[in-house]
């Protein structure tokens, strides 16, 4: 693969999930990013025991792992005035300053932008905030089930009016790995005006701000209709029968997205060996079939609720139309289509451990970025600090002093 962002140097203060995520992206893409944890603690992340209904395991901390692959370490204690000039010292060298850090923290422990361009004025700043940098929110902490989740539209987008609650997101980590992919292209892309302009700008990137890109179709018809977007009711009548969810005979979901119905209504009755379907004249053609919907669906109902999924698979195999079964995350990751794109790479904890990380969406020259592990705490803050130019007792002063780990 080609490791686009080689001899990129990253300096990334934030922690958790959404900003982390987009610097290991970055990484996986061949960029250096040196991490700055907190100097006793480490990432908040690292203490994340457990997330909705799952327990994190002990041996490896696959939460942690997906959003600081291929890191290097430092526990920099970054509110003292040597542990800052340390910070200013690798900003200097470093072409992206990456932060997730508020407002009023980041002038409190000097690393706004105007701090850290007094000592490189070339780097590209990266700031990642739930609800924007501007705005009488701008200053108040949030998590993607919060900014991206119910306040951009997205689970009252999803909430069928018989739920009778809001739902959950559908995984941890769900609007900060899609906000992370926004922040790494937009870094990429400031980079490249750097590269063509010798401007270095500074990229704003929200929770809000991406779940609202997600949703800006029905966010567009919503302003223009004057009406809150919310998806039919489960018991709505189709308008097509071959678009929408069926239920199988061992309890399975197959998903129909057959949007031109006319062109695949005569493939898929053959296809599924009822072509009695095609010839009934309620359906017969296309003015018929919409006209009739509704008889058309409920056929359907009865026809998938015959067989299981698995002989559905084999039925619809080489049907020509749009469908899939609706996938758990397991099956997902073992889905052929998965498997044969790398979408699942092979990993390793420190302590050799095999575990399984989601591949960068982003491929190049065919071949998917191989992530490397997330560091162990401070690993290799010794590393990072004689390539500033510390010897070894300065090293170890620092560490008596509590400034690095």
């Amino acid at each position: 693969m080609a490791a686009v962002m080689k001899g990129v140097r990253v300096l990334e203060v934030a922690e958790q999930t959404f900003v982390p995520a987009a610097s290991a992206l970055l990484s996986d893409l061949g960029a250096e990013v040196i991490k700055i944890e907190h100097v006793e603690r480490g990432d908040a992340m690292r203490g994340l025991a457990t997330t909705g209904t799952a327990i994190v395991p002990e041996n490896v901390h696959v939460l942690l792992e997906h959003s600081n692959r291929g890191k290097r370490s430092l526990g920099l204690d970054i509110a003292s005035p040597e542990g800052i000039e340390i910070l200013y010292k690798l900003a200097a060298t470093s072409d992206v300053f990456i932060t997730n850090k508020l407002p009023r923290v980041r002038k409190k422990l000097k690393i706004d932008l105007e701090d850290i361009r007094a000592h490189n004025p070339d780097i590209i700043y990266v700031r990642g905030t739930g609800q924007g940098e501007r705005g009488p929110d701008a200053d108040k902490g949030s998590y993607d089930g919060l900014a991206f989740w119910a306040r951009a539209g997205v689970a009252l987008g999803i909430m069928q009016p018989e739920y009778g609650h809001v739902p959950f997101p559908p995984g941890p980590g769900f609007g900060d790995s899609i906000g992370a992919m926004t922040i790494a292209g937009g870094t990429a892309m400031a980079l490249f005006h750097r590269e063509r302009t010798g401007e270095a700008t500074v990229v704003d990137v929200s929770l809000m701000s991406s779940a609202m890109w997600a949703m800006g179709q029905a966010i567009g018809l919503s302003v223009t209709l004057g009406q809150g977007w919310a998806p039919p009711p489960s018991d709505a009548p189709r308008r097509n029968p071959l678009v929408g969810n069926y239920l199988t005979k061992d309890g399975r979901w197959l998903a129909l997205t057959c949007l031109q119905a006319g062109r695949y209504w005569l493939p898929f009755c053959e296809c599924v060996g009822r072509p009695d379907l095609a010839t009934d004249p309620r359906f017969a053609d296309f003015e018929s079939l919409m006209a009739h919907s509704a008889e058309a669906t409920e056929a359907l109902r009865e026809l998938f609720a015959q067989r299981t999924v698995d002989e559905w698979r084999a039925a619809l195999a080489d049907f020509i139309g749009q469908w899939a079964v609706v996938q758990d995350t397991l099956e997902a990751a073992n889905d052929p289509q998965s498997v044969a794109n790398g979408y699942l790479q092979p990993c390793e904890t420190a302590d050799g451990f095999p575990f399984s990380l989601v591949a960068s969406p982003v491929q190049f020259d065919e071949e998917p970025a191989a992530p490397g592990r997330a560091p162990e705490f401070n690993e290799h803050g010794d590393e990072i600090l004689a390539g500033l130019g510390l010897d070894i007792e300065e090293i170890l002063d620092l560490k008596v002093r509590g400034v690095v780990a």
